[in-house]
């Protein structure tokens, strides 16, 4: 049989509101004695905390969920870390779950969890949700924002960088440097609404500079490693690529190394910008020049818009920045 407070009470010889003080740590109603003895009692007979009851009763959850889509980059890591770094402090507890890389089923896995938990609210990281499973999201009336996923023409929250820009200063940043052969490598643009705003910022900056983009310059991919190897495979050892902007921080560092086997130098012979700008990019060499997110300050807006309901903006943009670093040559 499961133990209860009353049980508790009466083996330790207190009132069951007492229990429930020194049990929620609720300092200034009872001493040290009482307390061991509750806690004594309390351990001798089994007990154990539960959150759901508990959250019925007061009505209030302190669960943050964090669903999390498992593209291949560490681009989550750094907005984990703003969220951590701003619900430690408010007593909230952290809840992390994956659903997938545009899989509906997981999708849906992650909300149902969510909603059976009774969260205080969601926050959803580069997560573009199913119809159906937005729908469900939606209907269960917890307050939830996306970030790092700018949701292009729909009514819904989200906290991102702008991705039409991160794909045109990408691209001018090489073009200002002389580079007019410029490649986009490793990233989704056929389904997803991060890839096309960047393609479409990539092409809109060749054509404001006069160059005429070449459909075999951009290379689909999952924003992975092994996406930039194949990336640089496809443009190959002769490539007239001078310089490549690649779709996350991995398809880089893949591209870089594929041009390695090829016997090609970066900055020398092919000039790369990463996009995200993580510590990866200061762990290889030569340094990645980056089109840096502000993914830190996502995690904290975040936080922040689920706990101040009066303040909320129901889409911000975060800003970018290009970290120069030493993977790009300027032709003259």
């Amino acid at each position: 049989m499961v133990a209860t407070i009353k049980d508790i009470a009466q083996k330790a010889g207190v009132s069951a509101a007492t229990v429930s003080r020194v049990l929620t740590n609720k300092e200034g109603f009872f001493g040290d004695k009482t307390a061991k003895k509750v806690r004594d009692a309390a351990k001798e007979l089994g007990y154990r905390k539960n959150t759901s009851a508990m959250e019925l009763v007061t009505k209030k959850s302190n669960d943050l969920a964090v669903i999390v889509n498992a593209t291949k980059t560490n681009f989550s890591n750094a907005i984990i870390d703003g969220i951590q770094e701003m619900a430690f402090p408010q007593n909230l507890n952290v809840i992390i779950l994956y659903a997938g890389d545009e899989d509906s089923e997981r999708q849906r896995r992650a909300i149902n969890t969510v909603v059976e938990r009774s969260v205080m609210g969601v926050l959803l990281l580069s997560v573009d949700l199913a119809p159906k499973n937005l729908e469900l999201l939606q209907s269960a009336n917890i307050p939830f924002c996306f970030l790092s996923i700018s949701l292009d023409g729909r009514n819904l929250p989200f906290i991102s960088s702008d991705d039409y820009q991160i794909g045109y200063q990408a691209t001018k940043y090489l073009l200002d440097r002389g580079h007019t052969k410029i490649g986009l490598a490793g990233l989704e643009y056929e389904h997803t609404i991060t890839g096309v705003l960047r393609l479409k910022g990539y092409r809109q900056a060749l054509l404001d500079a006069g160059v005429e983009p070449k459909s075999e310059w951009t290379s689909l991919g999952d924003y992975s490693y092994e996406a930039g190897q194949k990336s640089m495979t496809d443009y190959g050892a002769k490539t007239e690529l001078t310089a490549v902007v690649c779709g996350s921080d991995w398809v880089a560092i893949g591209v870089m190394n594929q041009a390695r086997s090829f016997g090609l130098a970066v900055p020398d012979d092919l000039s790369i910008v990463a996009i995200d700008g993580t510590n990866l990019c200061e762990i290889v060499q030569p340094q990645l020049t980056s089109v840096t997110q502000s993914f830190y300050d996502m995690g904290v807006a975040g936080v922040n818009w689920l706990l101040d309901s009066k303040k909320r903006v129901d889409q911000k943009i975060t800003p970018i920045t290009i970290n120069e670093r030493q993977s790009v040559r300027e032709i003259k």
